[in-house]
């Protein structure tokens, strides 16, 4: 599987965005805060296994060059990781997984803490997409 981040992959639209922030459940794994929701796929979709939006607030950073430099840093790391666990996982139970990677720190990490911190973020979300099917018996996630 290729270590891609393409438009396709990029969450656009502001109805699905607008649902991901009322309806979807969060946790906060430092220095990121996760928005997420599964939604389960029909036949005919033709939308990639996950889309995410990834950002870096204004007020706690407000030179433009240190948010890009994060959002940078994290969506490598999220383009690296994605593919090795998550991506396979959503694929088998024919689900999509819409993201929303907010940064919470304070201060500009370095790349090594955005990769670990992006890897348990990823295992986390596994997780909990394999609770929701667990509990639910394999049927539509909420």
């Amino acid at each position: 599987m290729k270590n891609t981040f393409t438009k396709e992959e990029r969450l656009c639209a502001k109805r699905r965005i607008d649902t991901l922030f009322k309806s979807g459940s969060s946790f906060v794994l430092y220095p990121f805060r996760v928005v997420f929701i599964f939604e389960k796929n029909t036949i005919a979709d033709d939308i990639p296994a996950s889309q995410s939006i990834i950002s870096v607030s204004k007020r706690r950073f407000k030179r433009a060059v240190d948010r890009n430099s994060i959002k940078r840093m994290m969506r490598e790391s999220y383009r690296t990781q994605k593919s090795n666990d998550l991506i396979p996982f959503l694929l088998k139970h024919n689900v999509t997984l819409y993201l929303a990677i907010q940064y919470v720190g304070k201060q500009i990490l370095t790349y090594d803490v955005f990769n670990a911190a992006m890897n348990k973020m990823l295992k986390k979300l596994q997780d909990e997409c394999a609770e929701a099917y667990l509990e639910k018996g394999d049927s539509t996630p909420v």
